[in-house]
């Protein structure tokens, strides 16, 4: 069992649900993000997802390719953001995933993005652009070095979509709450709750839903109804405006309308 896993079945127990916050490795440059990535933890992350900078990102809204940029000027690459998790692993046993296109990887080569990744004590894998139907070879060893695949659903899947990528995840499936770019404005309603509850009639595995959660009250309505609440333009943005204080009390905020 990894650490996804046995994190998911602690919160089970507890009747808790899983805060997922998202970062931007190397917003503004790797050490911060070593900073950034201990305090998620101490305000109450359970998860967190670290952002590799990539040149099109096209799944991502404007505060996250910005932040992307950035990062990208800051010379930080996939090699450079394993080896940040490296070093990490020296403070922290927190699950991280990476949220990464599937151009990196490819360049950087399936296996020994795996083998690397998994050294580095990397818990999982998000490829947005990447969808199961082309996986077969990254999830084959993914699942031999015990890296978890996370895939994604959008309010349009189907039903043999669902099963699709239920059968193909491990760790979590990503529900995307809204049909646009992360960012985007979210829309709770009956139809949001219905998608969800399709989804878990059909898979025992974790559903955790990100794209728009912004505020404590969006993460109120998202935890009812799902088994974690991914969040991170948001974040981004006060990391941007510079205030700890305000980043913490965000977080802080966010963890306990989770709870």
């Amino acid at each position: 069992m990894n650490r996804i896993e046995e994190t998911f079945m602690a919160l089970k127990k507890q009747n808790k649900k899983a805060f997922i916050p998202y970062i931007m490795a190397g917003d503004p440059n790797l050490e911060k993000t070593i900073e950034y990535v201990r305090l998620l933890e101490k305000c109450g992350a359970d998860i967190v997802e670290l952002g590799v900078p990539f040149t099109d990102p096209l799944a991502d809204g404007p505060t996250i390719q910005r932040a992307a940029e950035r990062a990208l000027k800051a010379g930080v690459t996939l090699k450079k953001v394993i080896a940040l998790v490296k070093d990490l692993r020296q403070y922290t046993r927190i699950p991280i995933v990476l949220m990464t296109y599937y151009n990196p990887v490819f360049r950087y080569g399936e296996e020994r993005f795996v083998r690397d990744a998994v050294s580095a004590g990397i818990d999982g894998v998000i490829t947005p652009d990447l969808p199961p139907d082309e996986a077969a070879g990254l999830i084959r060893l993914s699942r031999v070095a015990g890296l978890d695949t996370i895939f994604l659903l959008a309010p349009t899947s189907t039903d043999n979509r669902i099963k699709k990528v239920a059968g193909a995840s491990t760790g979590f499936i990503y529900y995307v709450s809204v049909t646009g770019i992360t960012g985007s404005s979210l829309l709770i309603d009956d139809e949001l709750y219905t998608s969800i509850n399709r989804i878990k009639a059909l898979t025992k595995k974790p559903v955790c839903v990100g794209f728009g959660v912004s505020t404590p009250e969006d993460a109120i309505s998202i935890s009812k109804v799902s088994d974690g609440v991914i969040i991170g333009s948001a974040i981004v943005k006060k990391i941007v405006e510079g205030s700890e204080e305000g980043l913490k009390d965000f977080l802080i905020n966010i963890r306990g309308a989770i709870r």
